[in-house]
């Protein structure tokens, strides 16, 4: 069945309230957040409380590569965003520990919080590799 493939692209609008008005891709970017923030399955929208902070961190984050389509294989639709998530030449010193991936196109929606050992970058760049685009592996996956 293609329905999870093609609501992962917006092909179908159920309900009675249709928010829908374009067929461009929308833009994700990936957020991240101090250990001490609460992201997680409840968040439903970017917020910029607990978002990291620090040199050449752009509040909202980095926009992510959305240039993959959406795939199915057996009963499981999976995207993985083409490209890593890099923040470079950043000065993070607070302890941050996840990345919120919003959907900036529709009001800063939630899509996904993935969380990862507590780290602090200096004068670094952060890259954020993206797994596998596969049926096991991708990294928004509808079974």
């Amino acid at each position: 069945m293609s329905f999870k493939s093609e609501a992962l692209s917006a092909q179908h609008a159920l309900g009675s309230t249709v928010i829908r008005n374009t067929t461009n891709p929308d833009t994700l970017k990936g957020a991240l957040y101090l250990n001490s923030a609460t992201v997680n399955g409840a968040t439903t929208t970017y917020s910029a409380v607990n978002e990291v902070s620090g040199t050449n961190y752009n509040p909202g984050g980095v926009p992510v590569n959305n240039s993959t389509n959406p795939t199915t294989s057996g009963s499981t639709a999976y995207w993985t965003p083409s490209a890593n998530l890099v923040y470079s030449n950043v000065t993070l010193a607070s302890q941050f520990d996840c990345v919120l991936l919003y959907n900036s196109t529709q009001n800063n929606k939630a899509v996904a919080v993935y969380t990862f050992p507590a780290q602090t970058v200096n004068a670094g760049t952060l890259t954020l590799t993206m797994p596998t685009n596969d049926v096991n592996n991708a990294l928004l996956r509808l079974a």
